[in-house]
Formats: structure tokens, C-alpha cells, sequence
């Protein structure tokens, strides 16, 4: 697996060049552990009911990312938050009502 380093991502994603490089690597870290939460439990019969719980946590983190981005005056940016909130969301909701 091959990281960018942040000062190459910071042209695209100007925020990651304004915040700490820990802050940044940890925002990273704690998506790859949300979608590993999502597809661990199931694929592996691992109890089932941590999925909601990481969905929930999901939906947490992108409703920051939205305050986030709109503190910052950059709320054409927040469609990929929203939709991500929306899948989120969706994903708990049917996993609750099946776990």
C-alpha cells in the first residue's frame, strides 16, 4: 500500500496542508479502522453487532468533517461528507433492525 506524502495532497486538499501532519494521519488512521469495522464483523461472523456501532461512528466523524468544512467557508466540498453520512446511516439503520 503506497501513502502520498501531505505536502503533495495539500495542493488538492488545501485543509491537510493547514493541520498537523499528526492530525491529518490520524484522521486517516480512524477511517481505515471505520471501513475495516464495516467489513470485518460480517465477512468474518465476528459478532455482527459492531457494524451499526462503526456506522453510527461514521456518521459522527462526517458531521464534523461538514461543520468542519463549513467553519472553514467550504461547503461546496461537503457533497462527498453528505453522501458518505447518507450510506452511513443507512447501513446502521438495517443493520439495528437485522442485528
Amino acid at each position: 500500500m503506497k501513502f502520498m506524502p501531505i505536502e503533495k495532497i495539500a495542493p488538492i486538499m488545501a485543509w491537510m496542508g493547514q493541520l498537523p501532519p499528526l492530525t491529518v494521519r490520524l484522521l486517516g488512521v480512524i477511517d481505515l479502522l471505520g471501513a475495516i469495522g464495516l467489513i470485518l464483523p460480517p465477512l468474518l461472523h465476528i459478532n455482527p453487532k459492531l457494524v451499526p456501532i462503526t456506522a453510527i461512528a461514521i456518521c459522527v466523524l462526517m458531521i464534523c468533517a461538514i461543520v468542519f468544512h463549513v467553519s472553514r467557508g467550504e461547503a461546496s466540498v461537503i457533497g462527498v461528507n453528505i453522501t458518505y453520512v447518507a450510506i452511513a446511516a443507512f447501513i446502521a439503520w438495517g443493520r439495528f433492525t437485522k442485528a
